[in-house]
């Protein structure tokens, strides 16, 4: 990672200008948003195989006796359900439920965990991290926190083809690394944390690697992928690709002011312990909330945005998250945060003045013949 003027750059951004990507700042990374198009990109991961640079998220690490312990007030899902070579996913949350971010959990073992956070939220992550520390620290239990979100590179390969793509560089087979399970590993005699995980819900992988021994993992990814007809993805694509899945993006249907229940987290939410907005969250999953996280398509014309309303005969129900045209339905597409007293009422979004009928959809939006990863029996 380099920095020039306000705007990092990740190891890979020569290769994305040689690559032709229209290049943005995001959240104060200079970051490729698409290279041959966003539609064309999108089709490329659900039809074949893609890969992302997502250098600019933040990765932690988390040590000692008391790291468990430690995660285990912070976050919202159980590590007693994780295990060395598990990923798990969870919400940060603040006392009132609010979610600071979501995030994934690498247990490496009892007393040493990998967290991988949203680029957005690094430095509030942190200091939230460093802020409860010292809690766990009372209690006799040393613990040890590193940022090292500026050391390390995160490359994503994702799309029916990716473990014949991923499978032809790395030192082990991958028949044993099923979903959400990670392994230390090997690409081009570079030491990498190979995770079976990702953001589009195709099968993929993310591979972690030092900054400096990055490029030359890309360029083994690139020249194993580049004859299957493999495609360089930019944010654009990604974004539209997690929302044809219903995930949750930070910042759209996770907030301070957004819990997880009303996010359709809820499954990330354990009620077996207690953590930080435990007593606001877990009520409200036994019970319910009064608004909720639903998934909409348009019944006309028109593109639904980020806080479009979402009106029920005439008055204001709910706002929209995020919206889109998909590009595997070719239909407007929506998640919105709608009152739950309102879901059996006729919905519309309001798009530029004009008020479009809109349905209640399933969540995922893509159909069901969508290649999925495998999963251990």
């Amino acid at each position: 990672m380099t920095e020039t003027g306000n705007a990092r750059r990740t190891p890979f951004y020569k290769t994305h200008l040689s690559l032709g990507a229209r290049m943005i700042e995001f959240f104060g990374w200079q970051m490729p948003v698409q290279y041959s198009g966003i539609l064309d990109e999108h089709r490329c991961v659900r039809g074949n195989v893609g890969v992302f640079d997502l250098s600019h998220m933040g990765e932690f690490e988390v040590k000692g006796p008391g790291a468990k312990p430690f995660l285990q007030r912070l976050l919202t899902n159980n590590l007693d359900r994780a295990r060395d070579g598990k990923a798990l996913y969870s919400a940060l949350c603040r006392p009132n439920g609010g979610v600071i971010d979501d995030l994934l959990v690498y247990q490496r073992a009892e007393d040493d965990f990998f967290i991988v956070v949203n680029a957005s939220n690094i430095e509030k992550d942190f200091a939230w991290f460093e802020q409860h520390a010292a809690d766990v620290s009372k209690s006799g239990d040393s613990i040890k926190l590193a940022n090292r979100s500026y050391d390390i590179a995160l490359i994503a390969v994702q799309g029916p083809k990716a473990t014949e793509v991923v499978g032809q560089v790395v030192a082990a087979p991958l028949d044993e690394l099923y979903y959400y399970e990670f392994r230390d590993d090997k690409i081009a005699g570079t030491p990498v944390i190979l995770a079976r995980t990702g953001y589009t819900g195709e099968d993929g992988f993310e591979v972690y690697v030092e900054n400096d021994r990055a490029q030359a993992v890309w360029d083994a990814l690139w020249a194993a992928g580049e004859p299957l007809g493999m495609l360089p993805i930019g944010l654009g694509a990604r974004d539209t690709l997690r929302l044809e899945m219903g995930y949750a993006l930070y910042g759209q249907e996770l907030t301070d002011e957004i819990n997880p229940i009303e996010a359709g987290i809820g499954w990330v939410v354990s009620t077996k312990k207690e953590f930080i907005g435990s007593e606001v969250i877990v009520p409200l999953k036994k019970g319910g909330t009064p608004r909720t996280l639903r998934g909409l398509k348009l019944d006309g014309k028109g593109v639904p945005r980020q806080h479009c309303a979402v009106k029920a005969e005439g008055s204001v129900v709910g706002e929209v998250t995020s919206g889109t045209v998909s590009p595997s339905l070719g239909e407007p597409i929506a998640l919105a945060l709608v009152e739950a007293a309102a879901l059996d009422r006729p919905l519309g979004i309001e798009i530029r003045g004009r008020e479009v009928p809109a349905s209640l959809a399933d969540v995922p939006f893509v159909p069901s013949h969508v290649y999925r990863r495998p999963k251990k029996a």
